[in-house]
């Protein structure tokens, strides 16, 4: 058993998946935040405008702000059907083609005319991008919401937006459910910066891909080669049977979670490297890794399925 994206060529680039700018809620143009991003050493970003009628349905043009060091991915934030809750669906799309067709969506509320949240996301897929249940705790997701958008590759599992404005980041139920279910998705940590307060520079992936390239980041998200993460970072993963060998920056806790109540944790001051055995895990068809540092800080990795149980 292996999930051994430390193996595979390239190196790993730290990007953001979904920022706004002024061509929607943002406060600051799309040519500064871009900028701002660089000077924070991300390597790429996805500014994902929102995607409604009250914006001209914007999907913003980020390429002139590539450069040697730094490149973008084209996306929205997508808002169409109703959620049981009311209100209007809110779909992560990194990597649409600039004619991808706007939705019926005037404003933030749904309507009767529109596509469906699970129709809109099928569209984007089928369009060639990467697809993210957003922020599922704000949303106020319920399970059934989630199980509906079958199009998606992710669940937005830290919101840092989110974070700062309400205190409701977090995806981990809403993925863990999935799973549990049989879905195969991975998991994203994202900003959802606006720039009206601290809400940039707190969550993102780190993709391992051949190049900094829009194509070759794209396809390696799609494939699950990233983790997620708040600050700490992982240096390798290595699954057998019996056992998972963690490396990481230094950290405080290596944790790995299960199906249900399964969990294993190690403790301890400045871990760098950390066996867990996989013994408690005999009934779970998946696992995944946390990482906490002395901050508080976390990373995520991506879950591993399909064990014989």
């Amino acid at each position: 058993m292996t999930q051994d994206i430390f193996a595979l060529p390239g190196q790993f680039y730290r990007g953001n998946l979904h920022t706004h700018s002024d061509c929607s809620d943002g406060a600051i143009s799309p040519e500064e935040v871009c900028r701002r991003y660089k000077a924070e050493g991300y390597d790429f970003i996805s500014l994902t405008d929102h995607f409604v009628g009250p914006f001209n349905y914007p999907i913003t043009d980020t390429t002139p702000f590539r450069d040697d060091s730094f490149t973008t991915i084209l996306g929205a934030e997508l808002h169409s059907g109703a959620m049981e809750n009311g209100e209007l669906w809110h779909i992560l799309a990194v990597g649409l083609p600039t004619d991808f067709a706007p939705s019926h969506t005037p404003d933030f509320h749904p309507n009767d005319t529109q596509e469906t949240g699970p129709e809109i996301a099928r569209r984007a897929r089928d369009a060639g991008a990467f697809v993210a249940v957003a922020h599922p705790e704000w949303s106020g997701l319920t399970t059934a919401d989630a199980r509906s958008i079958d199009a998606a590759h992710a669940v937005e599992i830290y919101n840092h937006g989110c974070a700062v404005e309400c205190d409701r980041p977090h995806g981990f139920y809403t993925l863990d459910q999935l799973l549990s279910e049989g879905r195969k998705l991975t998991l994203c940590a994202t900003d959802d910066a606006h720039f009206e307060a601290a809400d940039h520079f707190g969550g993102w992936v780190m993709v391992k891909a051949e190049a900094n390239d829009p194509d070759a980041l794209l396809t390696a998200l799609k494939a699950g080669h990233f983790y997620a993460s708040t600050g700490p970072e992982f240096k390798g993963i290595t699954w057998s049977d019996t056992e998972v060998q963690i490396e990481s920056t230094a950290v405080v806790s290596m944790i790995v979670q299960g199906h249900g109540t399964a969990s294993v944790a190690i403790h301890g001051p400045s871990l760098t490297r950390g066996t867990i055995k996989l013994d408690r895990f005999s009934k779970s068809p998946w696992l995944r890794v946390t990482i906490i540092d002395a901050a508080g800080k976390r990373a995520w990795s991506n879950p591993i399925y399909d064990r014989d149980v």
